[in-house]
């Protein structure tokens, strides 16, 4: 059973961000940076328990090929995206949004 998943908008902007970041790195880059997350988000919606757990109901997974985790919580049917941010970036920069 797939469970929905829902971004919050700061999440969003955190996409764009990295997604213009890797846009003006290199043409195309930001696109493929895209399907890295998309297949990340996927695999959350598949097993959302499967990844582990980094601060209290916090769960993380990592995108493949990018330096960037996906911060998730779950709420009964619903997957809350609450960042997805670069790995060195401050952990205080992403708690602070729960």
């Amino acid at each position: 059973m797939t469970v929905k998943l829902r971004l919050r908008q700061e999440a969003e902007k955190d996409l764009q961000e990295a997604f213009d970041y890797y846009q003006a790195c290199r043409s195309g880059l930001g696109h493929e940076f895209m399907m890295c997350i998309e297949a990340a988000l996927n695999s959350i919606q598949r097993n959302p328990s499967q990844f582990p757990q980094v601060h209290k109901n916090i769960l993380r997974n990592f995108v493949h090929r990018f330096p960037f985790g996906i911060y998730y919580l779950i709420k009964s049917d619903l997957i809350v995206v609450i960042a997805v941010l670069h790995v060195r970036r401050n952990p205080h920069h992403w708690q602070s949004r729960i």
